[in-house]
């Protein structure tokens, strides 16, 4: 029998945070979003204040000062470097992985029949905090959607369980089904639970008991295939890391601007670090999304949102091009009388480098492409944003807001942590 376990790092940022500042357990902690806007992480001492989810920092300063919550600004190198850490230590349990985002990955124990599953996944759980000091969560069931919810059932009663839930048994699974909330399933959102509320569908038992065609004419067969994942049968196994269909680069800007050269120069600069992204994975866009927004959290001025899409002449990864069409795509919707507080560049429509197909009427240019690979060496050999294109801006270094940085210990030699004998 096939069991699937979902790997839930508690309180991701925060507990990074620690890791490195012992000094911080059992005191409140908070990390702020791009540019030290909202909180996006906060530990169990900060959940008990009442932070939420998505908090202004701004707004909850007040707060922060009067209960001394520690707060940091995201220090993304540091936790992708402990992720890594921890999906690595994972592997080391089953060769069947799936890292399903930063801070949870999905296992398969396959042929595992004679173990003491409960034993070996508490194991796991207490060589994770010993290799990494990442605290986790581990819920096993026999399909991914129930072990979603066994995971919920360890973190939510972590005094009874110890921060690991093995669901094997019926009892096990009807018990849980008839308490997690119907909004709390993995795959249900605010719409389809909206629906079934309508339907007198509140917890995870009751959309079990609908009919099938119902649930595939409503949710379509995606939602038929949770149905029978809640019932016990596996219809969805580890996915492996796939192509991106999509790749964007998006800011918000450390101030208002209403300056189209200003606002030129930053929609370049998305479009070129698009490029080195499409490069990376090998890849050509045939279509560019660019859009401008204002800042919605300043109601006492003009609003304005608009975004368009530009078709390139031919499949690109060149920077050059990218920028072209996306000063194009810019051009169309930008109104001076606005102050814009943030841009983004989506590339689309991706295809793999090799599989272009020749046109005797292309105006594409050869020579872009020993040239983009030269730059990227270059970048890589002495540093990022070293070597720069003639559309950005050569004396400005554009940096998110960051000012309660911590540092990036584990990932930089000039940071890491000295120890005095």
């Amino acid at each position: 029998m096939e069991l699937f376990a979902l790997v839930d790092c508690n309180n991701f940022y925060a507990s990074c945070e620690r890791v490195f500042n012992p000094d911080l357990n059992g005191k409140p902690v908070a990390v702020l979003s791009n540019n030290d806007g909202c909180v996006i992480a906060r530990s169990n001492e900060a959940k008990a204040l009442g932070i939420p989810m998505g908090a202004p920092a701004f707004k909850y300063q007040p707060i922060f000062e009067k209960h001394k919550v520690h707060v940091f600004s995201s220090n993304y190198a540091l936790y992708g470097d402990m992720s890594q850490r921890v999906m690595n230590t994972l592997s080391q349990f089953t060769p069947d992985v799936e890292v399903y985002s930063i801070d949870e990955a999905f296992l398969k124990f396959s042929g595992f029949e004679h173990f003491n599953l409960e034993t070996y996944v508490r194991h796991i759980k207490a060589t994770v905090d010993k290799h990494t000091g990442i605290p986790v969560s581990i819920g096993v069931a026999p399909t991914k959607a129930l072990s979603k919810i066994a995971n919920k059932i360890a973190k939510k009663f972590a005094d009874k369980t110890g921060g690991v839930y093995v669901m094997q048994t019926e009892t096990q699974r009807l018990k849980a089904l008839k308490w997690l909330d119907i909004h709390d399933v993995w795959g249900i959102g605010r719409q389809h639970a909206n629906r079934l509320k309508a339907k007198s569908v509140f917890k995870a038992y009751d959309f079990i008991q609908l009919p099938d065609d119902w649930v595939r004419k409503q949710m379509s067969v995606v939602g038929l295939r949770l149905k029978k994942e809640l019932e016990g049968q596996p219809t969805l196994d580890l996915e492996e890391v796939a192509t991106k269909k999509a790749i964007a680069t998006t800011r918000s800007f450390d101030k208002q601007y209403s300056d189209y050269n200003i606002i030129r120069e930053r929609v370049s600069s998305f479009a070129i670090s698009c490029g080195e992204k499409l490069r990376r994975q090998h890849s050509h866009c045939q279509m560019i999304h660019v859009f401008l927004r204002t800042n919605k959290f300043r109601q006492d001025l003009a609003q304005y949102h608009r975004s368009t899409i530009v078709k390139t002449e031919y499949p690109t990864n060149s920077s050059i091009d990218l920028v072209k069409y996306a000063v194009k795509a810019l051009d169309k919707i930008y109104k001076p009388e606005y102050q814009y507080k943030k841009a983004g560049v989506i590339v689309m429509e991706l295809q793999p480098e090799n599989t272009e197909q020749l046109s005797l009427f292309s105006q594409k240019n050869p020579k872009h492409h020993q040239l983009m690979q030269h730059i990227d060496h270059l970048n890589r050999s002495i540093g990022r944003h070293k070597v720069k294109f003639g559309s950005q801006d050569l004396g400005r270094v554009w940096k998110m807001r960051q000012e309660r940085l911590s540092q990036r210990y584990s990932t930089t030699i000039s940071e890491s942590i000295v120890v005095k004998v």
